[in-house]
């Protein structure tokens, strides 16, 4: 199962930051030089050759993919290190099992004090209920977002502002959003290795958090 995770990320975020190439490859690649995420001191990175014959769908189904794995990576790098510093949510998860009383990273997801087989059912259910009538794009129903990833869905849809934004600054916080995923991608899969490495006695002291409990 973490071979399969792993590979789901390395592939949802190989086609977004990229050193430009040299020869054949160059010419259809030109046309992703410049998009979003292209950036010093990589410039645009496709190691595996993902959009080398410069698809121009292809890449925005890749880009589509890496910006929502970005998305949950924060999430559950967050959902990792909060709980290990103390912060819960308040009230139980189930009756008479509050938030607190779990373990922390994967020890909450198997194991002898694992969250419990409703408790992940509640949790699919609610993800599936996101994914079916909220954060939709085009391709699910909702009207034509700005950009790739853009679940706003109109009038309906989670604003915050965006609006108020001019150009330069939608773009420059559309780059944070996607170099902040990418680090939180990177960032939850060294969290879950150091775990397991702890396993095995290979304990690790990592800033800010410590050695993982």
């Amino acid at each position: 199962m973490m071979k399969l995770v792993v590979a789901a990320l390395l592939a949802g975020s190989a086609a977004a930051f990229a050193p430009a190439r040299v020869g054949k490859a160059s010419t259809a690649l030109n046309s992703f030089e410049d998009e979003l995420g292209a950036q010093p001191p990589l410039g645009f990175f496709d190691p595996l050759g993902l959009v080398a014959d410069g698809n121009e769908q292809k890449f925005a189904r890749l880009r589509f993919v890496e910006i929502k794995h970005g998305r949950i990576a924060m999430l559950a790098f967050l959902g990792n290190i909060l709980p290990r510093a103390g912060v819960h949510f308040g009230g139980d998860l189930s009756y008479g099992h509050p938030f607190d009383s779990y373990p922390n990273g994967l020890a909450a997801i198997y194991g002898e004090n694992a969250i419990p087989q409703a408790g992940w059912l509640q949790i699919v259910a609610f993800i599936g209920w996101l994914e079916l009538f909220v954060m939709k794009d085009s391709a699910n129903g909702a009207e034509p977002g700005e950009f790739i990833g853009d679940f706003r869905n109109g009038p309906t849809g989670i604003d915050f502002g965006w609006d108020m934004f001019n150009d330069e600054q939608k773009y420059q916080k559309r780059a944070i959003e996607l170099n902040n995923g990418r680090a939180a991608m990177m960032g939850i899969l060294g969290l879950t290795v150091h775990e397991k490495l702890n396993e095995i006695g290979m304990v690790a002291d990592l800033p800010i958090i410590g050695a993982l409990k």
